[in-house]
Order: structure tokens, then sequence, then C-alpha cells
């Protein structure tokens, strides 16, 4: 999958998360901001995430991908 076939389903997916993607279609980075990971662990937020992409990654057609979530305030401060 390209990034922009990711940010389509990310968006579509959690539209309530302002997404961005980049990579090679193989190696593939993903951030999200938003309130819904207020609250939760490292964990729970790869997960939040995981749960959207497993299909794609289950069939092939995603491979290799980096996730970094951050609630808003903590992205202004990054």
């Amino acid at each position: 999958m390209s990034p922009a076939e990711i940010l389509e389903v990310l968006q579509s997916e959690a539209p309530e998360v302002t997404w961005s993607t980049d990579g090679d279609g193989y190696h593939n980075q993903v951030e999200g901001v938003g309130a819904v990971f207020e609250g939760l662990n490292a964990v729970k937020r790869q997960q939040y995430v995981y749960r959207i992409l497993n299909p794609y990654i289950a069939d092939g057609r995603l491979h290799a991908v980096s996730i970094r979530t951050f609630t808003p305030a903590e992205k202004a401060d990054a």
C-alpha cells in the first residue's frame, strides 16, 4: 500500500484523528494526533491504530509500519 492509500484508510476509519503518512510502500510511517489518545498508554495507542490496519497487514497489502501517536497537547510540546 502506498502512504496515500494508508492515509485514506485511516481517515475513513478514524476521522477524529489528524493523520499523516510517509514511506516507500514497504516501510511506512504513520503519525496520528488526536484527543482519542488521551489517557491511553503506548500499548493501547498502538492497538488503536493496528485495529484499523490489521486487515491490510493480514492480507499482505501492508508490510512494515512504524506508528507514532500524540494527544494535541503532546504534539504542541514536541
